[in-house]
């Protein structure tokens, strides 16, 4: 009797095994289909370079899993959807919705094709968007809100299913994507000073700053009073003009600080350098302000 159990419950054993092996190779063979993003919140960033063009095409991008590729081609629906980008910032902000990240304007892009095919044989599928960054504020988060559906029977990754894909800007100067601080060193009103200044893309020529040695605040009235715009020529020449209710003249009469923007190369090493003067006045208070801002980019 003690044998024959023995052998039952051997034999179950052994079923037992057989069966988790087949799931074990369903799974592997299986070819689910995910959106191409980062773990943290499915989000994807497209780092757009402004360049003055009216258009600039990006990509979203899916891939599939399974031992093999796939042996036919793979289609999965794409659809616009604003809850995870609510859930997003819940997770992150809680009720603080001054910190929210926004939802990209709808005229800022175009999603050419609201399916993305993988070709049987390959991994990877995507289709193409058109985006339109000019006017984008560097103080702000854009994110499309993106969900696949299942077309003719594909199977979708549950924990891949949507995408947030975040837009950010950058240029020749500076960018949203990284931490852009140029160190300042100069007078203000013929004392010397020196500072960490973050610079932030507006346009394909232009970035915004904080003039002379104020305090930066991430508040939009702080930085209507106290930011100014350096705009970029052909001839590298840069023009100082008010971001919002400063008051800002440009002084061209110092050699020294010549408002110029160049790149200076030594030792193998590249850094952005602005040579600036300027006379700004916030509540009555008026300096003169002579800065060299740079920032090593190699």
């Amino acid at each position: 009797m003690k044998q024959r159990y023995i052998t039952m419950l051997a034999l179950t054993t052994v079923l037992a095994s057989c069966n988790d092996d087949a799931v074990f190779e369903k799974e592997m063979y299986k070819n689910e289909v995910a959106l191409i993003s980062s773990d943290y919140h499915n989000t994807f960033q497209e780092v757009v370079h402004l360049t003055g063009e009216e258009e600039i095409i990006g990509y979203i991008a899916a891939s599939t899993g399974g031992t093999h590729a796939p042996d036919k081609d793979l289609v999965i629906g794409l659809v616009e959807d604003p809850e995870p980008l609510a859930e997003y910032n819940w997770s992150l902000y809680d009720a603080d919705e001054r910190l929210y990240a926004k939802l990209l304007p709808e005229d800022k892009y175009e999603i050419t094709d609201d399916k993305i095919q993988i070709n049987a044989g390959e991994r990877t599928g995507r289709t193409m968007i058109k985006l339109r960054p000019n006017g984008l504020s560097p103080d702000s988060t854009y994110f499309i809100g993106l969900r696949a559906t299942e077309v003719s029977g594909v199977e979708l990754n549950p924990k891949k299913n949507t995408m947030l894909y975040q837009v950010l800007i950058k240029n020749d100067y500076a960018s949203q994507a990284e931490n852009s601080t140029y160190t300042m060193t100069g007078l203000v009103n013929e004392m010397a000073t020196a500072a960490n200044k973050q610079l932030f893309p507006l346009t394909y020529n232009s970035v915004r700053m904080i003039a002379g040695n104020e305090t930066f605040e991430s508040t939009e009235v702080a930085i209507g009073k106290t930011a100014v715009i350096l705009e970029v020529d052909e001839d590298s020449r840069v023009s100082i003009k008010p971001y919002g209710d400063i008051q800002v003249i440009q002084l061209n009469n110092d050699p020294s600080y010549p408002n110029v923007f160049r790149v200076e190369e030594a030792f193998g090493r590249r850094t952005n350098v602005f040579l600036l003067s300027y006379e700004y006045t916030i509540d009555g208070n008026t300096k003169v302000m002579k800065e060299r801002v740079e920032l090593q980019v190699r």
